[in-house]
């Protein structure tokens, strides 16, 4: 396996997927990080590949504890009077290695681990399913306790739903659903998270794509700050495109992040989205106003 991981990524949707061959995780509010075991020592990883392990000192000795060649995925989260505590895992990673020790004697973090990437008996097992996947993950690591501790999973959406209400006040930022039959995809957006979120009204001043067919929005808050949304798709990109015709061709503009976009220019056009938390820089459309 090569470093760093292309981990697999959620796509946020309104409303939790139901059917048979759906599991359901709760979503940790920390930073996503790749724990990798090797012979004789531990390195973290973050999303973006940025090796973070001396942030993190109080983990990766705890990694110790796993056997040589496992892999693992999940988040750094920090627990502060029975909740996390998002705020603490922030100083935490943007410290300098001395105060990030003592942080941790202060608030030691927990590794919440939700997937296997590989095994020391299987090797890579990011081709096996999930429902294999977290078998051989709650083997290998379920025993050892705290500060790693495998997320709760469940495939009965009532349960879900109760912790989605009845875990908010510890934390949990929402639900991850996953295929029990699907693979680990790094960089593909095959899980699906639902968030607590309230909806707000933005409005639309750029769009991806082509007038025809647009697929992520740019669109201004309340509060005047930008922000991209989620691609859109299906019955709403539809009635975006018309819109978008209506008013006829925009401007080429480029965001800081130097993505292209194409200026919305016709007449106010307000879209429903749903929030979720401002610090991820996107948001999801669920309707057109």
């Amino acid at each position: 396996m090569e470093f760093p991981v292309e981990v697999a990524l959620a796509q946020a949707v309104p409303e939790l997927p139901t059917g048979p061959g759906w599991w359901y995780e709760g979503k940790f509010d920390g930073h996503r990080m790749v724990l990798s075991r090797g012979a004789e020592s531990v390195e973290l990883y973050t999303r973006a590949g940025r090796i973070v392990t001396s942030v993190w000192m109080d983990l990766a000795e705890a990694g110790l504890q796993l056997r040589p060649e496992t892999v693992l995925d999940g988040e750094a989260v920090i627990w502060r009077a029975g909740r996390i505590d998002f705020g603490a895992v922030q100083a935490r990673a943007s410290s300098s290695l001395t105060r990030a020790r003592a942080l941790a004697r202060e608030l030691p973090a927990t590794y919440a681990i939700f997937d296997l990437l590989a095994h020391p008996d299987h090797g890579d097992v990011r081709g096996r399913s999930y429902e294999v996947r977290r078998a051989l993950l709650v083997e290998l690591v379920g025993a050892l306790g705290p500060p790693l501790q495998v997320v709760p999973a469940t495939d009965d959406r009532e349960v879900a739903m109760v912790w989605f209400e009845v875990l908010q006040a510890q934390g949990i930022e929402g639900l991850v659903a996953k295929r029990a039959s699907g693979t680990y995809r790094g960089g593909r957006r095959d899980w699906r998270k639902i968030r607590h979120s309230e909806t707000c009204d933005a409005r639309v001043i750029g769009y991806t794509g082509t007038p025809g067919r647009p697929g992520h929005l740019l669109l201004e808050l309340a509060d005047g700050s930008r922000i991209r949304s989620q691609r859109v798709t299906g019955t709403l990109a539809a009635q975006i495109a018309r819109a978008v015709g209506v008013a006829g061709p925009g401007a080429w503009i480029r965001t800081d992040g130097g993505e292209r976009y194409t200026t919305y220019e016709g007449a106010p056009l307000l879209v429903e989205v749903l929030a979720g938390t401002t610090r991820h820089a996107v948001v999801t459309v669920t309707r057109l106003r």
